[in-house]
């Protein structure tokens, strides 16, 4: 077999069920930002410690993706793996595991996520250090960002360069950083961080439980940041798993256009979701993308598609795709 490209690859082998779709969608996001139209990617799940930023920071760099509405665990689970790679455990029978080995792992401090263990002391408890710095000065000069600005501020200080244990540009938080990309984190308080956040407001280490904003303030600069794109390019909407990432952004546009009774602000032009959910209509991640319509998030003749198989795999082949390697 000659030697092919990666889309030479797919386009080949990629012909029915699941791969066909995978085709399909990958070629449909090329067309829409090599038009001029932008995309929206929202992740859920643990892809950062999966490491997509090996893929998705080209991604960003390339301005094939121009915002990103992730859960706080991905924004932060990236930068703990920029710091503490080498600290990472990896167990590849994690299937098997005792309980007993569940509470040794513990005992190490050493928090599993399904095959992978993210070191506590390297990666957590380094970034509260510099996070905290950041919490702490906001907190008594009365100034309040959003939590994807925090990241921002520390990556910028250079304060955790010392520590960097992958390629930085295998980070797509920092890819993110230098382009100044849109981040929405709708429920960042049910994160490590964000956890720690609040257990700093209770001991009265930070006086102002507002120092970061709100989910709902969020809620607000989303939709500023869509009417403002989608009134002068079409805005696509590629989704990594469902949950809050898919869901709160989704439904910035029935808000605008039925809450708020803007009925010229226009629907997603484009929608793709990568989802191992069983189908149903009686869940959020599982519902097929036509019920969409019902709710005014996408219309009839949107081009749409949905890929059951593991994000893990499929993402890094359509991002592939899409940058023509």
């Amino acid at each position: 077999m000659k030697n092919r490209s990666i889309s030479e690859f797919i386009e080949h082998h990629y012909r029915h069920f699941n791969a066909a779709t995978l085709v399909d969608a990958a070629k449909a996001y090329r067309e829409l930002v090599d038009s001029g139209g932008k995309m929206m990617m929202t992740l859920a799940g643990a892809m950062s410690t999966a490491e997509l930023g090996l893929s998705l920071a080209e991604m960003i760099r390339q301005d094939k993706i121009h915002a990103i509405t992730c859960t706080g665990a991905n924004m932060e689970e990236d930068i703990f793996n920029l710091v503490a790679h080498d600290h990472y455990v990896r167990i590849s029978k994690y299937r098997e595991l005792t309980t007993g080995e569940e509470q040794k792992l513990l005992e190490r401090h050493l928090n599993r996520v399904t095959d992978t263990c993210i070191p506590e002391e390297e990666a957590i408890r380094r970034i509260e250090g510099g996070m905290a710095g950041e919490w702490k000065q906001a907190d008594e000069e009365d100034n309040r960002f959003f939590p994807h600005e925090f990241f921002y501020r520390l990556i910028k200080s250079g304060k955790l360069e010392k520590y960097y244990q992958i390629d930085p540009s295998d980070s797509w938080v920092v890819a993110a950083s230098e382009k100044n990309l849109p981040i929405f984190v709708p429920g960042w308080e049910d994160s490590t961080l964000g956890n720690i956040f609040a257990s700093y407001c209770i001991s009265g280490e930070i006086k102002n439980v507002h120092t970061v904003r709100s989910g709902i303030e969020y809620m607000v600069e989303l939709a500023g940041w869509y009417e403002k794109t989608a009134t002068r390019h079409p805005v696509g909407f590629f989704q990594i798993g469902g949950g809050i990432a898919g869901d709160f952004t989704i439904c910035v546009v029935p808000m605008m256009r039925q809450d708020l009774q803007r009925k010229d602000v226009p629907l997603w032009s484009y929608f793709c979701q990568i989802s191992d959910s069983t189908t149903s209509y009686g869940s959020y991640s599982g519902a097929v993308p036509n019920e969409k319509i019902t709710w005014e998030k996408l219309a009839a003749d949107t081009p749409r598609f949905i890929i059951e198989s593991d994000a893990t795999i499929v993402a890094p082949l359509i991002f592939a795709f899409v940058l023509g390697i």
